[in-house]
């Protein structure tokens, strides 16, 4: 029997990874979710059939969540294991430049969408009796601080408190959710930054390395595991030891 994943912003970096990593394990299908198709993403669907399916949703409108996702797409009757929460968008800058229409774009897709999701599959769970896990994708920049990342980390730590939070609810169901903290890692989100700035963070690490997608994805793949059954509102930090 398969074990059925929600992930999203698969369509590259991270994202794409963590369908990678699941679906070296027979036992995951994955529903994918992102604005775009990529060509690593259209080859990744080829080759894996029915244990890949895919759909266009732009994640900062919270009104068709439940019609297009849960009804139409993954369907009521298709009992969920878990949702991993990887789309986000960056809003870079110094406070004193905020701009409130760039900070509220940026809560909907990191933090209020994946709330209104986080609902909708807390309740699949219920309707099938599953032992669910959901694993929020959060950022170094909320431990450790950064210039010009005051409002992205606030998002990331708006959803850090929601995890933990929402463990407690349905703890005596064994529904478990936990926080990975990834360190800073070379994806699409990071190349706007200069080699000086990528190198002024890596020395702050104990690896002075970057993040790998890939110890990340596989960290993922562990909390989704009945092997993490016991790990529940919890930050796990994977982030080259960042300091």
């Amino acid at each position: 029997m398969f074990k059925y994943i929600i992930v999203t912003g698969v369509s590259r970096g991270l994202g794409l990874e963590i369908v990678k990593s699941l679906l070296s394990v027979n036992e995951y299908c994955v529903f994918g979710i992102s604005r775009t198709m990529t060509e690593e993403l259209e080859e990744l669907i080829s080759n894996n059939g029915s244990r890949l399916r895919w759909k266009a949703y732009d994640l900062s409108n919270e009104s068709d969540i439940r019609e297009i996702i849960f009804k139409d797409f993954i369907g009521f009757n298709t009992p969920i294991h878990g949702f991993v929460n990887n789309a986000a968008v960056a809003y870079d800058d110094i406070v004193t430049n905020l701009n409130y229409e760039s900070l509220v774009r940026m809560y909907n897709v990191n933090v209020f969408v994946p709330m209104m999701i986080t609902k909708f599959v807390i309740r699949h769970f219920l309707l099938h009796n599953i032992k669910g896990s959901i694993v929020h994708l959060s950022s170094i920049s909320v431990h450790t601080g950064y210039k010009g990342l005051a409002m992205y980390a606030s998002s990331k730590g708006a959803l850090e408190a929601f995890s933990k939070n929402r463990s407690r609810e349905w703890g005596e169901k064994c529904i478990r959710s936990n926080a990975l903290v990834a360190g800073f890692m070379e994806t699409n989100m990071s190349s706007t930054l200069s080699s000086d700035q990528k190198n002024r963070i890596y020395k702050r690490t104990s690896l002075k390395t970057p993040t790998t997608t890939r110890s990340v994805a596989e960290t993922v793949a562990f909390l989704l595991s009945d092997a993490s059954e016991s790990i529940t509102g919890q930050n796990i930090h994977v982030d080259s030891g960042t300091i």
